[in-house]
């Protein structure tokens, strides 16, 4: 395997653990990402991955409502967890070293997150994921992601998701939506494109980390992403329409 890239970080959302389900994690899907994964640490990529909370409890829905908000994002920030351990059981499952690290303590279930222990993990071999967000309501996953990216070094971040890319306009409303190949992350933040949220995309400008979204279901996709393969939509360079 040709690599480009040596340490990445992937970005799950919750609704990606669920399958075709309504609900929950189904373990189907979670074994196959796992395997994914145990590809590229293979090749000796160092992965870092950041998973959402949205399968089992968003907080924003819950501050809508009625909760209060900061409550109803620590009660995501707790579902992160319970995903992470669950990605975590499925690698370890299929002989992939894995640590948890929370940004809430947990010490039964997970590490403390240390941002020097995660980057050692990962010159270790291990895959780390990171759960609890950030620690902090009011901030996304997505936000986590690009901060964590930021501090452990990592040099691109792969945000996986249920479609191929990046499109100018809904692709299931217009079946005439061109999709991107490339985007700037002016042009992400001008229009709204909804990649991530705007303190992601801001995160990632300022410290010159570009964005791959790309399709996860698709098997060998992350393999393809690590080896510099044009999937999906790259945010970092021109703005250019497939």
């Amino acid at each position: 395997m040709g690599l480009t890239y040596q340490r990445v970080l992937l970005k799950l959302s919750g609704e990606a653990l669920m399958g075709d389900l309504a609900y929950g994690i189904d373990p189907t899907v979670v074994q196959s990402i796992a395997e994914e994964v145990r590809e590229i640490v293979t090749a000796g990529v160092q992965t870092a991955i950041v998973v959402g909370g949205g399968n089992i409890f968003r907080g924003v829905k819950g501050a809508a409502a009625g909760m209060d908000r900061a409550t109803a994002d620590y009660i995501g920030m707790i579902a992160t967890v319970m995903n992470a351990m669950t990605l975590q059981d499925a690698l370890e499952r299929i002989e992939v070293p894995t640590r948890v690290l929370s940004a809430i303590e947990m010490q039964e279930v997970a590490e403390p997150y240390i941002r020097r222990r995660a980057i050692r993990h990962l010159e270790k071999g291990r895959v780390v994921i990171f759960g609890a967000g950030s620690g902090n309501p009011f901030f996304t996953t997505d936000t986590t992601a690009a901060l964590r990216a930021a501090e452990i070094n990592a040099e691109v971040v792969f945000k996986a998701t249920k479609v191929d890319g990046v499109y100018d306009s809904d692709p299931k409303k217009n079946p005439n939506a061109r999709r991107y190949s490339s985007l700037t992350y002016s042009h992400v933040l001008t229009e709204d494109l909804k990649v991530m949220d705007t303190t992601a995309i801001a995160l990632c400008k300022d410290n010159n980390i570009p964005i791959i979204v790309f399709d996860l279901s698709v098997a060998g996709n992350v393999r393809r992403a690590v080896m510099g393969e044009p999937i999906g939509t790259i945010v970092g360079g021109s703005c250019e329409i497939s």
